[in-house]
């Protein structure tokens, strides 16, 4: 049998039809590609008029050749490729190729990205009990990190391995490709297009009604109408397996369209007790509701995952100023999958020090320390942890604390808590005031970090940090003492800021004192 380059076998195999794709492109463009080989690893190639056409690969970009790009060569490919939809995206058919089209102001194309599309068998290995525990899951990442490629995977596995009822809704003809009969790698799973982005939220809540579905897909959640909807399907009990803009966690409670798949997000003011036993101000962000995804996994990187099986919990946790604890999981070379906790191994070890405030002699603490603050704020304990990269983690539960932290005036009230610290013979270190400045001081002389900061920088760093606590918690932030020069550093940075400063008490005790509100002029 004679091999011609439209049809070359190899390439059809392992690249899912790469030919057809090849095929849409200049016939000098199309022969250098050839040429060049290395199909498995071609990522897109990007034809912009009046530059040199480039094809992009996983390690490396190649031009190819030194012709700039004509509008004639642009036409050829858009007469092969067809119609473009309302999203500016085309597809060839029984394929998962894409190709996007760059427009001027009149309309008219000026350049064109031809996406390699594949099916992956086995992506979703590393993350397969999550996916098959029944669950509405959220997958997160970056852009071209394999979001898609794990989305169709998923729809397959639970259509055909366990025979689920799986609709998958499907925006831009990514999950199943372009045409009417949907791509293999979907399996039995039935695909339902949507004519344009805007109508996604509708044939979402369309699946639900009319096709009885155990399992619905969605790729890029993206509009507050899209996340209502997603919220109206996981009430009606239908599991959810969906992906969304952000890289982590964070990304999502930040955004105000979108956190509502987390739960979203409220201000709560709270007691004078309450705030007092948290040791936060009196106004605090809370959840506001179920989140719509019982689980959330951030994809890393193509073989690294973090996976969070509560998102209530994470995300209560994220709000009082607590690290995430995600399951990572990394693939290997030979497809073998490790797990990491988030807690470290050294963490389950205990302290062994004598009484309060006292650090063992001679020696450096390696192990991970879990710290239990009590009337110091948690954000800022955290903070201070991430700044000065000391092994130690903030925990909510004395069970699971290795040390308390708290302030002087509650050592001397010594309420029911440190109490029972004590009983247990926890250590209890304590804290002249909360500020970042005593905070970091008492981190660094537990971990004996080196002062790489003079006095003059660790001043102004607590004055910046009382400008930010400043202007969050509405309340004077009083500062460590320092020398006249020192001071007068500090105020120039907080009147930089807007704010209004004082200095306070007798030398050598005399410190400054940041107010919330700027000074008004009479």
């Amino acid at each position: 049998m004679t091999t011609t380059a439209e049809t070359r076998p190899e390439e059809d195999q392992g690249s899912d039809g790469l030919a057809q794709l090849l095929a849409v492109l200049p016939r000098e463009i199309e022969a250098r590609v050839r040429a060049h080989g290395h199909f498995d690893r071609l990522i897109e190639i990007v034809l912009d008029l009046g530059r040199v056409p480039e094809a992009r690969y996983t390690d490396a970009s190649l031009e190819l050749g030194a012709a700039i790009l004509t509008r004639e060569d642009l036409a050829h490919a858009v007469d092969r490729i067809g119609v473009f939809g309302p999203d500016n995206r085309a597809g060839i058919e029984r394929t998962l190729h894409r190709i996007s089209a760059l427009r001027n102001r009149r309309g008219a194309v000026i350049g064109l990205t031809c996406r390699v599309g594949r099916a992956v068998v086995g992506t979703v290995d590393i993350v397969r009990d999550v996916i098959e525990s029944g669950h509405s899951t959220l997958l997160l990442g970056r852009p071209g990190v394999g979001k898609t490629t794990l989305l169709r995977e998923a729809a397959r596995v639970l259509a055909d391995d366990l025979g689920k009822r799986v609709v998958v809704v499907d925006t831009s003809n990514e999950i199943a490709g372009d045409g009417d009969i949907p791509h293999p790698g979907i399996g039995r799973a039935r695909r339902m297009q949507v004519h344009s982005p805007a109508e996604q939220h509708a044939t979402m809540i369309e699946a639900v009604e009319n096709h009885m579905p155990e399992v619905i897909v969605i790729d890029e959640i993206g509009t507050q109408a899209e996340a209502l909807a997603a919220r109206t399907i996981a009430e009606r009990g239908v599991q959810l397996i969906a992906t969304a803009h952000g890289n982590a966690l964070e990304n999502l409670l930040a955004n105000p369209t979108l956190s509502d798949l987390v739960g979203g997000i409220q201000a709560v003011t709270l007691s004078d007790d309450e705030a007092r036993r948290r040791g936060t101000q009196k106004t605090v962000l809370e959840r506001k509701a179920p989140p719509t995804f019982d689980a959330l996994i951030e994809i890393q990187d193509k073989q690294r995952f973090a996976v969070h099986r509560d998102v209530a919990e994470v995300v209560d946790r994220a709000l009082r100023g607590l690290p995430p604890r995600p399951e990572v999981r990394v693939r290997s070379v030979d497809g073998s999958v490790a797990v990491e906790s988030s807690d470290a191994a050294g963490s389950e070890l205990p302290i062994a020090w004598p009484g309060s405030g006292e650090r063992p002699s001679g020696r450096r603490i390696r192990k991970r320390i879990r710290i239990l603050p009590y009337a110091v704020s948690s954000p800022r304990l955290e903070r201070s942890i991430r700044d000065l990269r000391v092994p130690a983690v903030v925990v909510d539960r004395l069970g699971d604390a290795d040390c308390v932290l708290t302030l002087k005036s509650q050592e001397k009230r010594l309420p029911k808590a440190l109490r029972a610290a004590q009983a247990e013979g926890r250590p209890i270190h304590v804290l002249r005031n909360g500020t970042t400045g005593q905070i970091e001081t008492f981190l660094r002389s537990m971990f004996d970090v080196e002062d790489v900061l003079d006095e003059q920088q660790m001043a102004l760093r607590e004055a910046e940090a009382a400008v930010r606590e400043a202007l969050g918690g509405g309340r004077p932030i009083e500062l460590a003492p320092q020398s006249s020069f020192v001071r007068r550093l500090q105020h120039e940075l907080v009147d930089r800021c807007g704010l209004a400063s004082t200095s306070r008490g007798d030398e050598p005790f005399r410190r400054v004192v940041v107010f919330p509100e700027p000074v008004v002029s009479a």
